[in-house]
C-alpha cells in the first residue's frame, strides 16, 4: 500500500509538471493550423487557446488565408479574442514585427545588442517670423520665413549612424488611439508620406524649423522643398514601417515632422500654427 501511495504521489507530480509546461506554452497561428489539421475538433482547439499564451497576428490579409487554409471562423475569432487581450508590447526590441506601442523610434546598432529607443515627440512652443526687414525694405521680392521653434539645444535621441534606420508604428484604425500623430480636428497621420525630414536650425538656446514663407507672389505653409531631406520607407507590417535616409546625415539636428494646425488666408498668420517634432541628434 506505501509503494501504491508513493506511485500515486509521483504521477500527480508529474501530472502537475505537465499542467505547468501546457499553461506555459505560447501558441501561434502555426500551431493552431497544425492541431487542426492533426484532427482535433473545434472545441479542444478554442480551450487550447483559451488554456495558453497567444502570440498570434490578425491583421486582415493574415485572417483571410488563415480562413483559406480551412480553419473554421470559431477558432479565428478565438485567436482575434486572445490577440485582443494579450498583447505585449516590447518597446526596446530592435525587430518591428515585434508589438511597440504606437510612435517613433531610432534603430539603437552602437549598444552590444541592437536595441529601438523610443523618439518622444516634442511640439513647437511658439511661432516665429525672419527676414521681415528684407520683406519690407524689397516690398515683398524678398521672402519672410515662419519658423517653428523647439526648445533646447539638442535632442535626447543621440546617434552616430550617417544613415540611421528609423520604425514608425502608428495607431492602428478602432480602439484607444494614442494621439501621438494626430494633427488635430480628429485626423491624425497613417503613413510616412505625411511626414517630412528637415535640418534644424541651430540657436543659442533652441532649434528651429521654417514651417511657412511670405513674398510677394504669395504665402506657402508647411516644409519648404528646398529644406526636406530625402527619405524612403517600406511597411514590414500593417502600420509599421521601416525608414532610412536617402543620403548619409552630417554631424547636426535633425527632424521630422509635421504640422499640427493649417490653415488658410492671406499671410503667414493663416497658416502652420505649429509642429510636431521627433528630434534627434547626429553626432
Amino acid at each position: 500500500m506505501k509503494f501504491s501511495r508513493e506511485l500515486r504521489c509521483i504521477a500527480a507530480a508529474a501530472a502537475l509538471c505537465v499542467a505547468g509546461a501546457a499553461q506555459a506554452e505560447t501558441l501561434r497561428n502555426d500551431d493552431v493550423v497544425m492541431l487542426l489539421e492533426a484532427g482535433l475538433g473545434e472545441e479542444a482547439v478554442i480551450a487550447k487557446i483559451e488554456a495558453s499564451d497567444g502570440d498570434f497576428v490578425i491583421d486582415t490579409q493574415t485572417l483571410l488565408a488563415l480562413r483559406a487554409k480551412g480553419v473554421p471562423s470559431p477558432v479565428i475569432a478565438a485567436m482575434v479574442k486572445s490577440a485582443s487581450g494579450t498583447t505585449k508590447y516590447d518597446d526596446t526590441s530592435p525587430d518591428p514585427k515585434v508589438p511597440h506601442t504606437p510612435g517613433f523610434y531610432i534603430l539603437d546598432e552602437t549598444s552590444p545588442q541592437p536595441r529601438a529607443r523610443k523618439i518622444d515627440p516634442i511640439a513647437s512652443t511658439q511661432t516665429k517670423t525672419g527676414g521681415i526687414l528684407g520683406y519690407a525694405f524689397t516690398g515683398g521680392i524678398a521672402s519672410a520665413s515662419l519658423k517653428a521653434v523647439l526648445p533646447g539645444q539638442t535632442a535626447q535621441a543621440q546617434t552616430t549612424k550617417r544613415r540611421p534606420t528609423f520604425f514608425v508604428f502608428f495607431d492602428p484604425p478602432g480602439g484607444n488611439q494614442s494621439a501621438i500623430f494626430s494633427t488635430g480636428f480628429g485626423n491624425a497621420v497613417i503613413t510616412p508620406n505625411e511626414l517630412s525630414l528637415v535640418g534644424l536650425m541651430e540657436k543659442k538656446d533652441r532649434r528651429e524649423a521654417r514651417v511657412g514663407s511670405l513674398n510677394i507672389a504669395g504665402s506657402k505653409t508647411g516644409v519648404m522643398d528646398k529644406d526636406r531631406i530625402a527619405f524612403s520607407y517600406e511597411q514590414i507590417v500593417p502600420y509599421v514601417y521601416k525608414i532610412t535616409p536617402d543620403t548619409d546625415l552630417a554631424p547636426g539636428e535633425y527632424g521630422f515632422l509635421f504640422a499640427l494646425v493649417g490653415g488658410a488666408g492671406p499671410g503667414l498668420s493663416g497658416g502652420v500654427a505649429g509642429a510636431r517634432v521627433f528630434d534627434f541628434t547626429v553626432r
